[in-house]
């Protein structure tokens, strides 16, 4: 757990999008940038569970946020582009996008997997997110200080079998990190990282894990310190990292703090 102290204001004047924000870490880190001054903009598929986060956000004293429905699975592009025009309207910038949201559907070996599930994963684990930054890097050019976060996972690192569509989909956004990140080398007011949260109480991990005991896994919570760092000032300089919670970057900030 990162021993991370943020500034109340952290995130005072800034406006981050968060996808997945109804529901597990995105529901978490949505109500704790929130509580740090930023507007979130949140971003799902299901209205009812985006207006419990945003009532959750407003009973805590939280800024105000947004709202945004949006199913990642069926979006074209012509409905990111038209997201980017209405922020870009009401915001004008935006200093952060963490894209969160993602599905599993099953696990299979690669030759039984569903050719209809592939590409139903593909779309909102990969596709999704690669049209949604395309659409939203000029509100990200027009803040002065902006972070691009992609939540990424250990099997987009190092697959596993029987993974199949989600472990190719997060190699492919551990890929869109490191091009973006590349080419917005000489634009250090942007910075472009992944996260990789590990095992987490999730509705992810349950359909991947059903006889596991959630008791046993960390809350989304825990990891908002992590969240908050990568997606506020103090993380500025660092860039194109894919980091998990044993990252350099946090154990030498656990070694300064202690």
């Amino acid at each position: 757990m990162l021993d991370y102290s943020p500034a109340k204001n952290l995130l005072a004047e800034r406006t981050i999008l968060v996808t997945g924000a109804g529901d597990g870490i995105g529901r978490a880190v949505s109500q704790a940038l929130a509580s740090h001054g930023a507007t979130v903009v949140l971003l799902g598929r299901t209205l009812a569970k985006l207006e419990a986060v945003y009532d959750q956000i407003e009973a805590a004293g939280g800024v105000q946020p947004a709202i945004y429905p949006l199913n990642l699975e069926g979006a074209t592009e012509h409905d990111y582009l038209e997201m980017a025009d209405k922020l870009e309207a009401e915001f004008g910038s935006l200093e952060g996008l963490l894209h969160n949201a993602a599905q599993l559907r099953l696990l299979s070996r690669i030759d039984d997997y569903d050719a209809q599930t592939w590409f139903q994963v593909l779309q909102t684990n990969l596709n999704g997110p690669f049209l949604l930054t395309q659409a939203c890097l000029p509100l990200l050019r027009k803040a002065k200080d902006a972070s691009l976060l992609f939540t990424s996972d250990h099997v987009g690192r190092k697959a596993k079998a029987f993974w199949g569509a989600y472990t190719v989909s997060k190699f492919g956004i551990e890929g869109l990190m490191q091009v973006i990140a590349e080419e917005l080398g000489t634009e250090n007011h942007i910075r472009v990282n992944s996260f990789a949260p590990g095992p987490t109480r999730t509705r992810l991990r349950a359909i991947a894990y059903p006889g596991e005991d959630p008791g046993s896994l960390k809350p989304p919570e825990q990891l908002t310190a992590y969240y908050l760092w990568l997606l506020g000032p103090d993380s500025a300089g660092t860039t194109g990292a894919a980091l998990d919670e044993s990252s350099e970057v946090f154990r030498n900030m656990r070694s300064v703090k202690g």
